[in-house]
């Protein structure tokens, strides 16, 4: 997530609470997690096997639970509980407002766009030209969406991420202030989720189709032309490269990539990532030529031990 009004080091500090090391008038630009960082962001660590890591990222301040030595050109925010203050910055940054009406006065509705009855339409959504949004779906805050889109009834486009931290005697939750987006000539069915990003986007891309109950984890970048059949699951932070095509009740886990044109035959689960253009099946999933050969040799299995049977007593 980028700032609207960027935030000095010294200013962050003080929000926080905290001591802090590196130039007090640098600019935070933004803040994100650590796969996702620019130069400018802030984001956090708070183990010591990910200091490394964070230290040498792309990020410009790091929120950190203990003092180190502080790279050239960055700056740090010495914080006891580096999780919970990234928290505090998101809301700071990104207040929850509750809204007074079905139809936010911030949001932007294309030319053509058909509203029915029932949709909620939350702060800051941008919704293009020649839509259909169906009775009873709901759009949080922030989400774009482009034009000649479908979503159907009872859809909701924008919850939060399911992404919490547990500790001895509690869940923490990682507040999501990213976004959904949502490409021209898309088609989403009817009670389907799809989750916001954390720091980042949820991204569906051009002419992909969902059918009913689909969900989409949180910063999960969906191709263009995918077409996802009834009950797909998708994990967060996944890729699913263009021409995907995923039959019914696949589940995919999280950080995976599905490759372009590859397809997912109804009932799998995928566990790791998918080379483009093959054909995918079974629990878990493998290439759907060797499991049809590993369910002939298992249904042949009665017969080899009944002929093993035999042969033993014969002896």
């Amino acid at each position: 997530m980028k700032f609207n009004n960027p935030l000095r080091l010294a200013d962050a500090a003080a929000i926080l609470e905290c001591e802090y090391i590196g130039d007090p008038e640098m600019p935070i630009l933004g803040l994100n997690e650590i796969h996702l960082v620019e130069e400018g962001d802030i984001t956090f660590v708070d183990h010591p096997k990910y200091y490394d890591r964070a230290l040498k990222s792309k990020a410009t301040f790091i929120l950190i639970n203990q003092k180190v030595d502080c790279p050239e050109g960055k700056g740090l925010i010495i914080s006891d509980d580096p999780f919970t203050d990234f928290n505090r910055l998101i809301r700071h940054h990104r207040r929850f407002v509750p809204s007074t009406s079905a139809i936010s006065e911030t949001a932007v509705i294309g030319e053509g766009t058909v509203i029915q009855p029932g949709v909620f339409i939350g702060h800051h959504v941008s919704i293009g030209k020649n839509c259909l949004i169906h009775a009873n779906a709901v759009i949080y805050d922030h989400t774009e969406i482009g034009d000649n889109v479908i979503i159907h009834g009872n859809t909701v486009i924008g919850s939060d991420a399911f992404y919490h931290q547990r500790r001895t005697d509690k869940v923490i939750k990682f507040e999501s202030c990213g976004r959904v987006i949502i490409e021209n000539d898309v088609e989403i069915g009817a009670c389907c989720t799809i989750d916001k990003g954390v720091t980042g986007d949820t991204v569906i891309g051009s002419y992909s189709r969902f059918d009913n109950n689909i969900h989409i984890g949180h910063d999960v970048r969906i191709g263009k032309r995918c077409l996802f059949a009834a009950s797909v699951v998708v994990g967060g932070i996944s890729v699913i490269e263009d021409d995907v095509i995923c039959w019914g009740q696949v589940a995919i886990n999280k950080t995976l990539t599905i490759g372009k044109g590859a397809v997912i035959l109804a009932t799998s689960a995928v566990g790791r990532d998918v080379e483009a253009g093959k054909v995918y099946f079974g629990v878990p999933a493998i290439e759907a030529k060797k499991k049809w050969r590993e369910l002939s040799y298992i249904s042949k299995l009665p017969e080899m031990f009944e002929m093993l049977s035999k042969f033993q007593k014969s002896k």
